[in-house]
């Protein structure tokens, strides 16, 4: 299940699990591209916690994970960041970081 995390979750949800969190926008195409396979390893992956922010309304957390460019998605560990991957890559890519 895909998660949408806010200011109010995000720390609870990435200290909870290994949490996969994709940063994007509305308006950004290359976030629009890669959302289908976000949903996807959502619903194929129950071992791990999927989330979605929108750097639009929840800026505070794309500038404390240091997020300059979208989409960019994060491998989270017991709340400490392991691995990211900035733009758009195929599913195979995003699976090898987990």
């Amino acid at each position: 299940m895909l998660k949408k995390l806010n200011s109010q979750n995000f720390e609870s949800e990435i200290a909870a699990s290994t949490t996969l969190v994709d940063f994007y926008a509305d308006w950004c195409g290359p976030c629009q591209m890669i959302a289908p396979i976000v949903e996807e390893i959502a619903a194929e992956r129950t071992d791990i916690t999927v989330g979605k922010v929108n750097v639009d309304n929840d800026a505070s957390i794309a500038i404390k994970y240091n997020v300059a460019s979208i989409p960019t998605l994060i491998v989270f560990k017991d709340g400490k960041e392991v691995s990211r991957i900035v733009g758009y890559r195929p599913k195979q890519d995003i699976l090898a970081i987990l």
